[in-house]
């Protein structure tokens, strides 16, 4: 796959500085800065898709892509985090459940930035999100988290950069794709290996009320 000039930073752990830095931060709400204000009705119900069944029994929707998507079901077979229950929430909630996305809803809800908060933004439209998983923050380098903690328009463009409007199915997400922040992303790949950018989907096309989520192993940085 063609490497494009954007980029996405590499996997190595800073985890407890960035989870300290990210504790410190008690306010629950923030002001929600995100520049598209767009609105998008809430999406019709939706059919499920057909269950496949891992050997621990299991079940993942078969139209699920990357190679992690049975272990995580694995992990979680069950309850509000499970790929079902993901399902049955909204965006922000579903992250909120999901046990490997714990700083991505911190950044999300300004336990990260007090004044940066996309909850009720991205509760109220259909989109599509490319989530770093809690070991891409992991990687990000002490400076630029403590600078993502007071430099709310930085923050917010690395976030809406992880947020393309509407929901895209793994069958139609190759290509070129057009952020909420404004720069575009490029999807490439085919059966389960996928990137975005320079980063891989651990797993992808994992349904919630109002988005599509893949969750991927690298934090994307606008250019």
């Amino acid at each position: 796959m063609a490497n494009r000039t954007r980029k996405s930073l590499a996997l190595v752990g800073i985890g407890a500085a960035a989870m300290l830095s990210i504790a410190a931060c008690t306010s629950d709400e923030g002001t929600d800065t995100m520049t598209d204000t767009t609105t998008m009705s809430s999406p019709a119900e939706q059919t499920t898709a057909p269950m496949e069944t891992t050997e621990t029994g299991a079940a993942t929707p078969a139209a699920l892509v990357g190679p992690g998507c049975a272990a995580y079901a694995e992990q979680v077979p069950t309850g509000p985090g499970s790929v079902e229950g993901m399902a049955e929430a909204n965006v922000t909630t579903a992250a909120a459940n999901n046990p490997l996305l714990t700083t991505l809803t911190a950044a999300l809800s300004g336990q990260l930035n007090p004044d940066v908060n996309l909850v009720d933004t991205l509760n109220g439209g259909e989109f599509t999100v490319f989530a770093p998983v809690d070991d891409a923050f992991a990687a990000v380098d002490p400076a630029t988290i403590e600078t993502l903690q007071t430099d709310s328009a930085l923050l917010t463009d690395v976030l809406t950069y992880h947020v393309v409007a509407g929901q895209i199915a793994p069958a139609d997400i190759a290509g070129e794709q057009t952020t909420v922040q404004g720069g575009t992303v490029e999807v490439t790949g085919s059966g389960d290996d996928w990137m975005v950018n320079d980063a891989n989907v651990i797993c992808g096309g994992v349904e919630t009320e109002n988005a599509t989520v893949y969750l991927i192993d690298g934090v994307l940085l606008p250019q």
